[in-house]
């Protein structure tokens, strides 16, 4: 199919797609698990092809004067390579949730009554720079009994092109349909823009990148977008609390790595901790040159910390996703003020409480409106993998369907079923 013609080429695939699917949600677990093994041995042994493959990008993305952090995240390197390889191992061993039957209840007509998981069908998945997200998509589809449609980053294009031909090798060793993982093989924006508005061919969109490319997809879909458009994750460090386990875990939080999406971005001090603990996180902080963005009393309180970098912070520094070593710090006057402050400029994604105050800790998980909530523990573990879930395919902050790290389980639905013996509706 020629993928210049941009409709016929994806109607082209999104047929395919449909098609594949049917065949998805009926394969065995014993064929979904070969595939995912089989998968891990071809990265591996096409570590070298692989490498080739993502230098045409790395050569491509420095000649196009891209950013070098975003040349790094696109780095296919033997590192990278094992790591996908194992995430395919690790979700083949998995137990499978499709055709789990749960909470079977037999009523009074005789019936009995319960929910079966299932696929979703397909799902379209966009996301930018990291080619490892080609094969974190593709296996989460194929043990999910989904088919997947997706389509990477221009600047990936060689490597996506050459891990999703593994792919593909794969599925079909294993007995399953080629097209189960399909890759939209032009960089034509067109084709993101029938992607999203097929709900004849897709169940649901998944974006996966900048603000910019998720605020589009949630504008323009026709189709359901399981998305997060920013991650301002806050730290709340209440009245009781155990000083070295906050400044501990406020330091992880923010600076174990700056760039991710659960990653510290504002931090709240109740005031009655303000002169122990700001000066304390504040050498921390100024000893890695992170840039504190403070009020009043926050500044007040950090003013003698020696080569601390500080700043009068605005109105819009509460709603900073920063992705930087930068941080927002206010003194606030007790955990009612920090509940509010979140829910009014926190963006529902993860936000954590430093306390050994109980009832504190229990108002504080039930009242702020995030899709992670924490206690005494660094936002950087809202994370698929951390929670258990073997991969993610992404993080949703959205209230309908699936709502944090989305797994296995977030790309399945729940249908009724009923096991009867003749019984009729009188």
């Amino acid at each position: 199919m020629n993928p210049t013609d941009i409709p016929a080429y994806m109607a082209h695939v999104g047929v395919a797609a449909r098609a594949a699917s049917t065949a998805m949600a009926a394969a065995g677990t014993a064929a979904k698990n070969a595939a995912l093994r089989g998968l891990a041995q071809r990265l591996r042994a096409a570590s070298a092809d692989l490498q080739g493959a993502n230098a045409r990008d790395l050569d491509a993305a420095r000649a196009a004067g891209l950013a070098e952090p975003m040349v790094d995240r696109l780095k296919l390197g033997p590192a990278v390579i094992d790591t996908v390889a194992e995430g395919c191992e690790q979700i083949a061993a998995m137990p499978d949730p499709i055709g789990e039957i749960t909470g079977v209840k037999r009523r009074p007509s005789g019936i009995s009554v319960g929910q079966m998981r299932v696929p979703l069908g397909v799902f379209g998945m966009i996301y930018e720079s990291r080619p490892n997200v080609t094969i974190e998509a593709a296996s989460l589809a194929i043990k999910s009994g989904n088919a997947a449609v997706l389509r990477g980053g221009s600047e990936a294009l060689h490597s996506n092109l050459a891990l999703w031909r593994l792919v593909q090798a794969a599925l079909v060793d294993a007995g399953l349909p080629a097209d189960a993982v399909q890759l939209v093989e032009t960089t034509d924006r067109a084709a993101v823009g029938r992607l999203i508005t097929m709900p004849e061919y897709v169940d649901v969109i998944i974006p996966r990148g900048g603000k910019g490319l998720i605020e589009r997809i949630s504008a323009e879909a026709r189709v359901p977008v399981i998305k997060h458009l920013d991650g301002n994750c806050h730290v709340y460090v209440d009245a009781e609390v155990d000083l070295d386990l906050a400044v501990r875990v406020t330091d992880n939080a923010k600076t174990q790595k700056y760039s991710p999406c659960n990653a510290a971005e504002s931090l709240l001090v109740h005031a009655a901790q303000a002169a122990a603990f700001l000066p304390r996180i504040g050498a921390v902080f100024a000893a890695k040159g992170v840039e504190m963005r403070c009020d009043a009393a926050a500044r007040a309180a950090l003013a003698a910390v020696p080569n601390a970098r500080l700043a009068d912070a605005t109105e819009a520094d509460w709603a900073e996703e920063y992705l930087a070593p930068i941080i927002s710090i206010k003194v606030v006057a007790g955990v009612d003020e920090a509940i509010a402050h979140i829910n009014r400029h926190g963006s529902h994604h993860t936000d954590a409480i430093l306390t050994t105050n109980h009832p504190n800790a229990m108002r504080f998980l039930r009242e702020v409106d995030s899709a992670s909530v924490m206690v005494n523990a660094s936002t950087r573990f809202a994370d698929g993998f951390e929670y258990g879930l073997g991969a993610e395919i992404g993080i949703s902050t959205d209230k309908f369907h699936a709502r944090g790290p989305v797994g296995l389980e977030g790309l399945t639905s729940m249908k009724w079923v009923v096991l009867g013996q003749g019984e009729v509706r009188g």
